[in-house]
């Protein structure tokens, strides 16, 4: 996918912030868009249906924690790529973040640099994502469809962020198998963002609600496996 079709939404109160992080986006090639509080961002969200997103935290209205939630929520927002951004020092939580349905998050002040590179090594997921063909698992009563990032139990739709379907995807792709914890992090978030061991316990959790306690199983000090 080239840059110039690449659509990057930018949410955050500050004008002066706006303006810096579109201009270097805009550099780049990406197509950028703008809105000042959630409330906005999750309008603009569902009429351009953006690659990426770029979500202040403290913002008035409605903050971003809550704007990622209602995005998650929504079936054609469900996969689209979002990371925080936040200042040093404000109430915030990594762990929050990923909890909310956030991909990844970008540190005021913000470093030019620093952000077209984040900006590229989570843009790179969207072909890595992309499968070369149909490819379908079926896992107990749940049918995992790689190509249209879509869940089933029978006649209901299960709706999962991006990283709770890549590793719902990965422990039914070998029923039984432990996956151990290090190569849960390289195979779901890659090497580009540094996480902590606790994201794969809070997207454990998160897929649990939705399909049930029985299916996955931990491996105490080493990882997960599902069973059917």
């Amino acid at each position: 996918m080239k840059k110039s079709d690449i659509c990057i939404l930018l949410v955050d109160d500050e004008p002066d912030i706006i303006e810096i992080i579109r201009y270097n986006l805009a550099a780049e090639g990406y197509k950028v868009t703008t809105a000042e509080n959630g409330v906005e961002a999750l309008k603009v969200a569902r009429k351009q249906k953006p690659h990426l997103i770029i979500l202040d935290v403290m913002m008035p209205e409605m903050d971003g924690m809550e704007t990622c939630i209602q995005m998650r929520k929504d079936p054609e927002l469900a996969n689209t790529l979002i990371t925080f951004l936040t200042a040093r020092g404000e109430d915030y939580s990594q762990m929050a973040g990923f909890d909310a349905g956030a991909d990844d998050y970008i540190t005021k002040p913000i470093k030019p640099k620093v952000l077209i590179s984040k900006v590229k090594a989570l843009l790179r997921r969207l072909n890595e994502g992309a499968p070369a063909r149909a490819e379908i698992i079926t896992a107990g009563d749940l049918e995992i469809n790689r190509e249209e990032y879509k869940v089933t139990r029978g006649e209901e739709i299960i709706m999962l962020p991006r990283k709770e379907f890549e590793l719902l995807y990965l422990l039914t792709s070998q029923p039984g198998r432990v996956f151990q914890r290090d190569e849960i992090l390289e195979r779901v978030w890659g090497n580009e963002v540094v996480v902590g061991g606790r994201t794969i316990d809070v997207h454990i959790r998160k897929l649990r609600e939705k399909i049930g306690d029985e299916s996955i199983r931990t491996i105490k000090g080493v990882g997960y496996k599902f069973v059917e």
